[in-house]
């Protein structure tokens, strides 16, 4: 259990949402996902990392996909209706989010941005993503974090 609250946790709260915490170690550097749902004693594909790209159209979009897949580019700027996506710069990444690397949530940025889950979220009752510092994370259901941040599923990740 989390001795401490996040931000995201507060927002939880707030909106009455069922979640369960979850603390882990971590070093100078945040860990990559796989470790991290090691460290949490959770499957790799029920914990969600959170990228930020920017389109062509010099929108941005979030999306959460399984730590053990990658982002499939041209499937994830079709989802978004974009020519193409990149993802944005580390540098980007505080300013536009107010999170750091290693520690993004997809609940609580700075603006709204629109935002993605992977479609495999749906067959999961819980999942797992930042609460928005790093060794910090909240196991949720994807219908909550879906509204919560007015997401759309979508198959964005690649084919293995």
């Amino acid at each position: 259990m989390a001795s401490e609250k996040t931000n995201v946790m507060r927002i939880l709260d707030q909106k009455k949402v069922a979640y369960v915490p979850h603390q882990h170690a971590h070093g100078e550097d945040a860990p990559d996902g796989q470790t991290v749902a090691r460290l949490i004693q959770r499957p790799t594909h029920t914990v969600f990392k959170t990228l930020v790209t920017q389109g062509a159209s010099k929108r941005y979009h979030v999306f959460v996909i399984p730590v053990s897949r990658e982002l499939d580019l041209k499937k994830a700027a079709k989802a978004v209706e974009e020519k193409s996506i990149a993802m944005i710069r580390q540098a980007e990444l505080l300013p536009l989010t107010g999170y750091v690397h290693g520690g993004c949530s997809p609940i609580g940025m700075k603006k709204a941005l629109h935002t993605v889950l992977d479609s495999s979220a749906r067959s999961l009752s819980t999942m797992g993503v930042s609460a928005g510092k790093v060794g910090f994370q909240v196991e949720l259901a994807p219908e909550d974090l879906a509204r919560l941040t007015r997401a759309q599923f979508a198959s964005v990740t690649e084919d293995f």
